[in-house]
């Protein structure tokens, strides 16, 4: 999974690099790991970096917060609420041209959620004449 991303450009390869980012931080300064990310932590980016592969706004998403659709499950959700809440303020300090990136890219709208073709009750395409 990791591999699709980093062949991306933009965009997605610019969220997943941020929440890695964040998420080293997180665990280095609250779980004293140091380099490694501990199994938690671990789980907790190979979570994340699922999600941006499979999201389907891709190069037009807002930040994952703004996003009209929350892909993440609630508590997964909860962890990274918690990974930004403790490292977001810090960011502009840590990584400060990634932190205002982050911050600039919260101000895009967000996206018009997709909408699922349009069916007759049978199941088939209703937008054929």
């Amino acid at each position: 999974m990791h591999d699709e991303i980093s062949r991306r450009s933009g965009r997605i390869r610019r969220e997943a690099t941020t929440i890695e980012v964040m998420i080293r931080e997180y665990c280095r300064s609250t779980h004293q790991h140091g380099s490694e990310l501990c199994a938690d932590c671990a789980e907790l980016l190979d979570y994340a970096r699922r999600r941006l592969a499979r999201c389907p706004f891709q190069e037009g998403k807002t930040t994952c917060g703004k996003c009209p659709i929350h892909c993440y499950r609630p508590d997964m959700r909860a962890r990274v609420r918690e990974v930004m809440r403790r490292i977001g303020p810090r960011m502009l300090l840590l990584h400060p041209w990634m932190g205002l990136r982050h911050a600039i890219d919260g101000l895009r709208r967000s996206p018009r959620r997709p909408t699922p073709p349009m069916t007759d009750s049978r199941g088939n395409d209703d937008t054929t004449p």
